[in-house]
């Protein structure tokens, strides 16, 4: 089934408990609070009811009875979201779509490597399959176990990263048909702490620091892994982009739902980051044609609205960015600061839903920075 013109994948690896339940539950709960939706203009809607309700009950039930989601043990799943946009009444109301967040669902204990039998080999396979054409992935390094591991991180990290290594390799048969690289893949692999909120000494840049310096080599392995999978491993990021991520302060009996971390990220990340990193790649590096043409397949919708959402970019610019050449869509993708600001500002007064929500995307990742919440990597 082909995708819509702008619709965004990500997927979550980690191991068995490291809290992708967790998350996703309370991505989706805290996106239906009242004031979460007349604050940002906009609804997140399940494109399948019952999953969304079971997420809703999921996030209830940390919020209201402290209680955890049970483990979803060797299943996986996709979550569709609609993100759809506030009409002011003034142009009668209602809502538009804007964008479709597909969410990998992985079960952890695909970690331990290659399932025994076929027909789980065979699930096993289709999944990988699928996450592994996602625009973004997190790999998930789960604070409660580098807690646990405090003055030996580097068994915890190791073998983490060696153990999705291994698993990658031993199902690359399966993965691979007639052994041809994947030209649709994640090629933006974000290095995440989930949990974070149980290693609050660590801001992202401490944690950057210590996954390089207790298990650097094992990393530099799993990248090569990776390149081995995709066309132009030249357009590949494994690391470089590194995320502090909590669904809450959780402690005896006590979830306290409101105090997350990075959680509020993963729209603007899977919206925007794919955009601008792969307008980047396109620019600078030669690659094979049906690679750039993957990697812009999303960009030209985001440029375009982007451009004519500023009113102070010159109309010669604006009507390049509607041809969509790849010199003016890098410039587009580079708006950063004031001149960021100043087209989010633009579009509110202009009512224009879809570019204001995406440069306020972008404001957001750039405060994350700030916050040294989120690294952004520059290749």
């Amino acid at each position: 089934m082909a995708r819509p013109e702008f619709e965004q994948h990500i997927a979550l690896f980690g191991e068995s408990g490291s809290g992708k339940t967790v998350l996703l539950s309370s991505f989706y709960g805290r996106a239906q609070e009242p004031e979460v939706i007349n604050s940002s203009r906009r609804h997140l809607v399940p494109v399948s009811q019952p999953q969304g309700n079971k997420l809703h009950s999921y996030y209830l039930g940390m919020k209201n009875s402290a209680t955890l989601p049970p483990a979803n043990r060797f299943s996986w799943d996709s979550y569709g979201f609609d993100l759809k946009l506030k009409l002011d009444s003034a142009t009668g109301g209602g809502t538009t779509d804007a964008l479709r967040l597909v969410w990998h669902d992985y079960p952890g204990e695909w970690f331990e490597g290659r399932r025994e039998g076929a027909r789980e080999r065979e699930r096993q396979a289709a999944g990988f399959r699928a996450l592994l054409e996602s625009d973004v992935a997190f790999l998930l390094v789960d604070g409660q176990k580098l807690l646990d591991h405090r003055g030996e991180e580097e068994r915890y990290l190791k073998y983490l990263f060696t153990s999705f290594r291994n698993t990658l390799l031993s199902m690359r048969p399966d993965i691979l048909e007639d052994g041809k690289r994947l030209v649709r893949f994640p090629r933006i692999w974000f290095i995440a702490l989930s949990k974070s909120d149980l290693n609050p000494d660590l801001d992202v840049y401490g944690f950057r620091d210590l996954v390089i310096e207790k298990a650097v080599d094992e990393l530099d392995l799993l990248r090569e892994v990776l390149a081995s999978f995709v066309v132009a491993p030249e357009a590949l990021a494994v690391g470089e982009d590194v995320l502090l991520l909590s669904s809450g302060r959780f402690a005896p009996g006590e979830i306290h739902l409101e105090r997350r971390v990075g959680l509020d990220l993963l729209l603007p990340l899977a919206a925007m980051l794919p955009f601008e990193r792969h307008v980047r790649w396109t620019t600078e590096l030669r690659l094979p044609s049906k690679v750039s043409g993957e990697l812009l397949r999303n960009s030209k919708l985001v440029a375009t609205v982007l451009s004519l959402a500023a009113a102070r970019l010159p109309k010669p610019l604006a009507r390049a960015v509607v041809a969509l050449g790849p010199s003016v869509l890098a410039e587009v993708a580079a708006l950063a600061g004031t001149k960021l600001r100043e087209l989010n500002r633009s579009a509110r007064t202009k009512g224009d839903l879809l570019g204001s929500t995406l440069s306020q995307f972008k404001i957001d990742l750039e405060e994350a920075e700030q916050a040294v919440t989120l690294i952004r990597g520059v290749s």
